[in-house]
């Protein structure tokens, strides 16, 4: 029999900062974020430290006085990770690793930890190793820390230097045959994409732990990965989906976050070419989630990144069931009613009344609450672009209301 073990968790302490452009309550969503990262990658947060600034420190992020608290910490505590909320440089990661005397990581790094994790196919694990690869490269010098015990003079000029830039060829060399290989999957899967016809495509995009996964397994009745942690997909996944009768094809794409790597939406834009390729969006958003409206931004913005913003999106508002708004005390004449305040029903009066007709869903992928409503609003939306595609196919495909009075009878 199989013993049971307990998963340890790494100990990590979280570092950010406020600055002009950041406030104190935007700076504590993102430490919210990276906390929920961290989780996701192993690790378990004993505290924040957070600094106000007008802007990051070039040699050490933060602050003498406050690195010291942070050090100070580390060495009670026998912390093993410091992790930054910011991408930081090859020379303050260097300087940093020197006064903590612990693993130095930031968000960048935390999150191609999370998709090496993740990977499971060939084309994922490669994506992924191309994008760590560029990260490593400027940072190389930084690793050969001890190199620097070396001291000048007869027989020690040289041999350090050499190693360095043997390591560098190494991954120069790695990064153009990962390139290579990427390249020779691109081409096997645009012959996979040729050989689906001209059937319609939608596609799922969201931000990271919105539910995509679940609706997808709801609606195509699979069996897609789906947990409640970050970046649970990374694989598109593609399925042949039939609303009534009429067949298109649903992909489950990967997540998007702020602050994403530079790196990953380099090199998972041809995973991204799902996206790209598909004839209808469906923006999924958790409406639970305080800050669902930075999400939208957040993705609103990749999308404009890979040139699929102009495309016929329908906004899915998931998670119904968790929402709940802040309790607001009408006789509190100190505390100001604001959006944490509405109800479902007041915010579907706001801007989502104005997205199109039709155009806002409501739903919990997970309860089955309004999903019928949901098939509806994609089979008229489908139907459309298919009798579009194939003028003489419309009286194949009747108006959904009709399929169910013909079903019932």
């Amino acid at each position: 029999m199989l013993e049971k073990k307990d998963i340890e968790l790494e100990s990590a302490v979280l570092i950010g900062v406020v600055t002009r452009d950041q406030d104190e309550d935007k700076a504590k969503e993102y430490l919210d974020e990276l906390e929920f990262l961290t989780f996701t990658a192993g690790g378990e947060v004993k505290k924040r430290f957070m600094q106000k600034m007008d802007m990051p420190n070039p040699k050490t992020f933060i602050g003498t006085g406050k690195m010291e608290d942070v050090r100070q910490f580390i060495e009670d505590n026998n912390i093993g990770t410091a992790i930054f909320d910011d991408e930081l440089s090859s020379a303050q990661e260097r300087n940093i690793s020197k006064i903590l005397n612990c693993k130095v990581l930031d968000r960048t790094n935390l999150i191609l930890d999370i998709f090496a994790q993740r990977a499971q196919t060939s084309y994922a694990r490669t994506q992924v190793e191309l994008a760590q690869c560029e990260y490593l490269l400027p940072r190389l010098k930084g690793m050969w820390t001890h190199l620097e015990r070396q001291k000048g003079g007869i027989g020690m000029r040289g041999p350090g230097e050499t190693e360095i830039e043997t390591d560098r060829r190494i991954v120069r060399d790695r990064i153009s045959l990962l390139k290579a290989k990427i390249k020779t999957i691109d081409k096997q899967m645009s012959v996979q994409r040729g050989n689906r016809g001209k059937m319609v495509r939608v596609a799922l995009v969201g931000y990271t732990n919105v539910g995509k996964s679940t609706l997808m397994n709801t609606v195509s009745k699979s069996a897609v990965f789906a947990e409640n942690k970050l970046f649970a997909t990374l694989d598109t996944t593609v399925r042949k989906v039939v609303i009534q009768n009429l067949p298109f094809l649903l992909s489950d794409t990967v997540g998007f976050i702020r602050k994403l790597p530079t790196q990953l939406v380099e090199s998972f834009k041809s995973t991204l070419d799902e996206v790209r390729e598909a004839d209808l969006l469906l923006h999924v958003v958790d409406i639970s989630h305080p800050n669902f409206e930075d999400h939208i931004a957040s993705v609103n913005k990749i999308l404009g990144e890979i040139h699929s913003s102009d495309k016929p999106t329908i906004m899915v508002f998931n998670k119904i069931d968790a929402y709940k708004a802040k309790p607001y005390d009408e006789t509190d004449l100190i505390v100001e009613r604001t959006e944490a305040h509405y109800s479902l029903a007041e915010w579907k009066k706001t801007w989502m009344n104005r997205v199109g007709e039709n155009n806002a869903l409501f739903i919990s992928a997970l309860n089955k609450q309004n999903l019928e409503d949901f098939k509806k609003r994609v089979y008229d939306e489908v139907r459309d672009i298919h009798i579009t595609r194939f003028p003489y196919n419309h009286f194949l495909y009747p108006d959904y209301d009709y399929n169910n009075m013909a079903n019932e009878k």
